[in-house]
């Protein structure tokens, strides 16, 4: 019954990548503190809990993935609650508090939890805690502490108006004159909730751990100010801190020995078939002055049944790069390890809650196998990794700043120097070098090593058995906390795999100058998208924004067209717009036989825009597609609102799908006579009939 001793709520998380989990983890670790019992389990395990009969509150903590689905686990949740026969009064008896999880840099911004949220208000469920949206492009930590600081008296009051329910629906109450024992005990319930308000404070202020400065080391002296990785100033070296409960340990590792095979990487990937499959040619896009370096590959698929459409994506399974791991390994003095064979097992009698076997690790592996091709080593450390981490090190000094990095106090200092400087755990390694963490707390915290989405560039109408993609090079340059230059995890290992292909030298060559390249292979599996698709019907007109490597999937779209236009002479095919923008017309100019689309009648409309070209022209032509956009409103209205055609975007959302996405709200509004607010639903309308379309990336 709920408010008993234990007084206990029901805890679902619904994660896709492992951060609602480890938010859940929090609010279950912090709950014995308050007097409250967090009943936890995955939204996917619906045989472990009944939302029809529950009374007790349930807190949900869910993410968001795609383009604004809830993640994996929670599918089958979600079908079964948008079930259209449910009553309106389905869940009247629910009362829940929901934190949701997202990316502003995104279009639908936690959309995973407003799905969920806005269908439980429909089938009568109640808030006893206003709902959360914390957003991972400025820091999700910025939403999501002070949401769990004030769940605790939500929780409270909610148990206490339940125990209230439960005492008047068993009380006979004869006559309304009668009802003065239930005045006396509300404000009873009243006093009880202001109990509980300076229980919470002495909770604060007491079993939430503090730690006051202990070493001069890291106090700021006279001329240095200002902070750093390794260094804080007043007023955080200065503070008393409030640090997140110490995690506990549930995994151990024991080393075998080093007779045996590794795993098949198909057999790392639960999300769909895995084909390996070679790459037959590589193209450098950009010329070598190019600010970034965009390359095309093209990959043979003809030997599988791997099949897609245009606007599709697949993943590519990349490793982490070699010479980190063996970084890590030195770092970690486990370099004469690396070939063993480790044993993972749940650790017995630890204090975590559903401690369970990590699935993206095999069942028998080497260490470096591991380290390798199972954990995201470039991942930026969550505060509670740094809060295991101070265990692991000796210094007095190096111990306090990652105290100080992990806690509240902190806050603006961890955002600054881990999350916006792409720190990562060997960064930490190397700047506190007295932190020797094991093996075991590696694989509790490191994140499963993710598969990398590219958007398909080309048809498999019209180049049957190729799959073509773009991509740059992604660059993040050395910085104060980060003193070597590196490149992305996937895009690097791919540019130095097809090095051969781009330069081919003497000893690529056979003798008669015919290159003897063994063709690289790569694991890769579906991502199909359903919705970034043509219009089914061909006579309808579309317009395709993608500027720099956003170009890509129109490449794919132009080519199905064309093909389409061969073989059916009497369709009638709608018209087709792109505008394409990059920074300069002689270096980034990615495909420039655009033309031959435009030639053949593939293409009706080609505009284009170089950003960093000078113009001698007395008006200066427009620098950005949403720019260019704006010059053909008319046109723009004509599509979208007369002709029913579609407009798809690709490419930056940030700095460009918010401007373009602007540009059609003036448009609309100017080219209706209407107010920004009404074009802005004329947009969202739009969104809704999936006829404004976007693949996007931050």
């Amino acid at each position: 019954m709920c408010c008993d001793l234990k007084r206990r709520f029901l805890l679902l998380y619904a994660t896709q990548k492992g951060q609602a989990k480890a938010i859940a983890e929090e609010i279950w670790q912090q709950a014995g503190a308050h007097g409250l019992e967090a009943d936890m389990h995955c939204i996917s395990e619906m045989d472990k809990y009944n939302l029809e009969t529950e009374k007790d509150p349930v807190v949900i903590v869910i993410s968001t993935t795609g383009t604004g689905d809830p993640p994996d686990t929670a599918r089958k949740f979600v079908k079964k609650i948008q079930d259209t026969t449910l009553p309106l009064d389905h869940f009247a008896h629910l009362q829940y508090g929901l934190l949701g999880l997202g990316d502003s840099e995104y279009t639908f911004f936690c959309n995973g939890g407003k799905t969920v949220d806005r269908r439980l208000q429909e089938l009568g469920a109640q808030h006893f805690y206003d709902t959360g949206l914390a957003d991972d492009c400025v820091g999700l930590e910025l939403v999501v502490d002070p949401w769990i600081d004030g769940l605790w008296l939500a929780l409270k009051e909610a148990c206490l108006l339940q125990k209230e329910n439960e005492g008047m629906s068993s009380d006979v109450v004869p006559s309304s004159p009668s009802a003065a024992p239930h005045i006396g005990h509300e404000l009873n319930l009243s006093s009880e909730v202001q109990n509980l308000k300076l229980e919470d404070e002495r909770v604060k202020s007491s079993d939430v751990p503090t730690h006051k400065l202990v070493d001069i080391h890291l106090v700021a002296s006279a001329g240095d100010t200002e902070p750093s990785l390794v260094h804080s100033v007043p007023p955080v070296s200065q503070s008393a801190l409030n640090i997140p409960a110490l995690p506990p340990e549930y995994i151990e590792v024991q080393f075998q020995d080093t007779h045996g095979e590794n795993p098949h990487l198909s057999s790392l990937i639960l999300e769909g078939t895995t084909f390996e499959v070679p790459v037959t040619k590589a193209v450098q896009l950009t010329r070598e002055d190019a600010m970034k370096t965009a390359l095309l590959l093209e990959l043979d698929i003809s030997d599988t049944v791997f099949d897609y459409q245009p606007g599709d994506a697949f993943c590519v399974i990349c490793p982490n790069n070699a010479n980190e791991v063996e970084e890590l390994l030195r770092v970690l003095g486990l370099s004469e390890k690396g070939e063993y064979f480790v044993c993972v097992k749940v650790k017995q009698g630890t204090k975590k809650k559903g401690a369970a076997y990590p699935q993206h690790i095999p069942e028998r592996s080497t260490l470096k196998f591991i380290l390798t091709w199972c954990l995201e080593i470039r991942a930026i450390p969550k505060k509670a990794f740094l809060r295991a981490l101070v265990e692991y090190t000796s210094d007095g000094g190096e111990k306090r700043r990652l105290q100080e990095l992990c806690s509240r106090q902190g806050a603006s200092d961890y955002t600054r120097f881990i999350r916006d400087s792409n720190v990562c755990l060997l960064d930490l390694l190397h700047a506190f070098p007295s932190c020797k963490p094991s093996l075991n707390l590696l694989i509790e915290h490191l994140p499963k090593l993710q598969a990398r989405s590219y958007s398909v560039s080309s048809s498999n109408l019209y180049q049957p058995g190729k799959l073509c993609f773009v991509f740059n090079i992604v660059e993040f340059p050395a910085c104060p906390t980060r003193p070597v230059s590196r490149k992305g995890v996937c895009t690097g290992w791919l540019a130095e795999l097809v090095t051969p292909l781009l330069h081919p030298s003497k000893n690529t060559l056979d003798t008669k100058g015919r290159s003897s390249f063994s063709a690289e292979k790569i694991s890769i599996f579906a991502r199909p998208n359903n919705t970034f698709r043509l219009p089914v019907d061909p006579s309808l007109p579309f317009m395709m924004v993608g500027p720099g490597t956003g170009i890509s999937p129109f490449i794919g779209f132009l080519q199905h067209r064309q093909k389409l236009r061969e073989e059916h002479t009497d369709w009638e095919f709608g018209e087709t717009w792109l505008f394409f923008g990059c920074r300069h017309q002689d270096r980034d100019y990615l495909f420039k036989q655009l033309r031959c689309f435009l030639e053949n009648g593939t293409l009706t409309h080609l505009k284009v825009c170089f950003s960093r070209d000078s113009s001698t022209a007395e008006v200066a032509p427009p620098k950005y597609v949403q720019d260019v956009i704006r010059l053909y409103a008319k046109e723009v209205a004509r599509v979208l609102l007369k002709e029913r055609g579609y407009f798809y975007i690709c490419g930056d959302k940030k700095h460009m799908a918010d401007g373009v996405s602007d540009a059609v709200v003036d448009i609309l509004s100017m080219e209706m006579g209407a107010d920004k607010l009404e074009a802005m639903k004329i947009l969202a309308m739009l969104r809704e009939a999936k006829r404004y379309l976007q693949d996007v990336w931050s």
